[in-house]
């Protein structure tokens, strides 16, 4: 029988399958840290920064499925965890936060750590309440949990420290709280109106997103259906790209040209689970279908001709059905040549380029892909190792591909595989991380040791925040306030009980790829790549140009001219004379 309040807590965690709560103990937080120490069957996985427990966690929620769970102290504790949770609210994964908070009777007197959790979290949660009593605790928690389940999002808990400790209930337990299975589909009249536009259509292109994840199969049979080119967004890539013979890669600004073209040249859009934000990416004048499980999505970042409420993997098997099969294969065959031509100039820049310094973080990428193992997990952090992962990481179905892509945050990449770590500790996990990701949160490295994960962090290590340089360069802004001073991450990562290696020269890297990935324990490769690589997008605007041309003046004429030629040759030598 529960004692406290926070023997209850854990009891409705167990019942519901939750076996890991990522936090840093804090006063405020002891009723509800000394019940899992005394229950012993919840791990605490210790962090060293609150914002790294709440990234791990919605990194474990993203690959399990499951509820996953973070906890910090009262004010500047939680506080902390407000990025991470942010990131799990924005890719809709389910994690509960356990916000605790100083002394009830204190509340609203400027005491000692005051913030108000109940207010600061409500925009990255889909609930957020504070337990006011005790009697308010056992139904409230439930609610919580039920909540982040359903939604997919965050709740978010706040118990005044001294509510831990209250005399536990004899609540009746009801059934697990995991996720209800349902079905989900439009209306008969909706697919209808889907079928008659798309067989009217004459070039149909399909962009996938995150909401295909289940349905691939489907989704890939639905378009030779439609003989039509599959482009992909970025949370869509690991659930589409691969075994895919319709496939004609990303579009976006991490994307390449043929995504781009096969969106532009279509008459007919249909949209499958994709929140895809880029408004300058979508169609100048083609009718577009939206499929999306959430109604209040649907035309939120394009106009929409037609809009349908449902999954994509319920609502494929009953619209394909009605697809008229006799059509012609132009557009798709159109598509995939120009997919085809733009593959192979990708892959030409990720080469060995004759042992030339610095090494190319597009090689990097390629060599990571081809020596991980076949169910790895790939976590790379925001800024170029996106880009590159984006383009150079192939799928197949086992691997999986997260990161922190709807909402952007650095230092995502070794938090979230803490949390992908846990869940699966006899899996491979990759964090690609950037120079400038990996230093934010560099504690995280002791995190790793504490908790004796295997993680494995190939650092792209361009001494600058890389991807702020190429936007400062579109925009026609000399480079400033982006160099980055490194040590020698190997030596480092050695000091804290990782296996640390370094490589500067392209001809060594194969060999130091393979045996960081072999390595029996968390390690670290620190790669000394191109600072002056340069992503093109898909499509380069006239402002784009203009702002490249006027970087360039304006670097020149504040003396920096060295770093043009850095540019040319980085970009420009080895595609004249390969």
């Amino acid at each position: 029988m529960a004692t406290t309040l926070a023997d209850n807590i854990i009891e409705s965690l167990k019942n519901s399958g939750v076996s890991r709560v990522y936090g840093i103990p804090g006063d405020s937080l002891n009723g509800f840290t000394d019940a899992l120490r005394r229950d012993g069957t919840i791990s605490w996985q210790h962090a060293r920064h609150e914002e790294g427990a709440a990234f791990a966690a919605a990194a474990d929620a993203a690959l399990t499925g499951d509820l996953a769970v973070c906890a910090g102290s009262c004010g500047p504790g939680n506080l902390h965890l407000i990025n991470g949770l942010f990131d799990a609210h924005r890719n809709r994964v389910p994690v509960l936060a356990i916000a605790a908070h100083i002394p009830a009777p204190e509340i609203g007197s400027t005491y000692f750590q005051e913030t108000h959790p109940e207010r600061l979290f409500v925009e990255c949660s889909a609930f957020c309440e504070m337990v006011s009593t005790p009697e308010q605790l056992p139904r409230l928690l439930d609610i919580a949990m039920r909540t982040a389940v359903e939604t997919s999002d965050v709740a978010v808990l706040v118990i005044p420290g001294e509510i831990f400790l209250a005399k536990g209930t004899n609540r009746r337990a009801g059934a697990p709280i995991r996720r209800v299975d349902r079905v989900v589909a439009p209306t008969d009249d909706g697919l209808t109106a889907a079928a008659g536009i798309l067989n009217k259509a004459q070039a149909v292109t399909i962009l996938a997103g995150a909401g295909v994840a289940g349905a691939h199969d489907e989704v890939v049979e639905l378009a030779g259906a439609l003989q039509a080119p599959i482009v992909h967004a970025l949370r869509g890539k690991e659930f589409v790209e691969y075994d895919n013979p319709y496939d004609v890669g990303m579009t976006g600004l991490l994307g390449f040209s043929s995504g781009y073209r096969a969106i532009e040249k279509c008459d007919a859009l249909l949209m499958l689970g994709t929140d895809f934000p880029y408004q300058q990416f979508y169609p100048s004048k083609a009718t577009i279908i939206q499929v999306d499980i959430r109604g209040e999505q649907i035309g939120r970042r394009t106009p929409v001709d037609l809009g349908l409420v449902g999954s994509v993997a319920d609502t494929i098997p009953r619209l394909a059905p009605l697809i008229d099969r006799n059509r012609g294969s132009d557009h798709l065959r159109s598509a995939r040549r120009h997919y085809v031509k733009a593959r192979e100039s990708l892959d030409e820049l990720a080469d060995n380029d004759r042992n030339r310094q610095p090494i190319h973080p597009q090689y990097l990428a390629r060599l990571i892909s081809d020596l991980a193992s076949d169910d790895a997990v790939f976590i790379p952090d925001v800024g170029s190792p996106v880009v590159w992962a984006a383009r150079y990481l192939r799928m197949n179905g086992r691997r999986r591909l997260i990161g922190s892509f709807s909402h952007g945050s650095m230092a995502n990449a070794v938090s979230q595989a803490v949390g992908a770590q846990s869940a699966y500790p006899g899996r491979q996990v990759i964090a690609l991380a950037g120079d400038g990701g990996l230093t934010m949160l560099l504690g995280e490295l002791l995190t790793i040791t504490q908790n004796k994960l295997p993680v494995k962090i190939v650092v792209f290590n361009n001494s600058s925040l890389n991807f702020v340089e190429v936007e400062m360069k579109a925009a026609g802004f000399v480079n400033y306030g982006t160099q980055l001073d490194n040590p020698n991450f190997a030596e480092l990562a050695s000091a804290v009980g990782i296996f640390g290696r370094r490589v500067e020269q392209p001809d060594d890297l194969t060999g130091a790829v393979r045996a960081f990935l072999e390595h029996d324990g968390p390690a670290l490769l620190d790669v000394v790549t191109a600072r002056q690589e340069l992503s093109i997008p898909p499509t380069v605007t006239a402002a784009q140009a203009k702002g490249f041309t006027l970087y360039a003046l304006r670097t020149v004429m504040s003396g920096r001219g060295d770093e043009l030629v850095d540019l040319a040759e980085t970009n420009l030598f080895r595609r004249l004379f390969d």
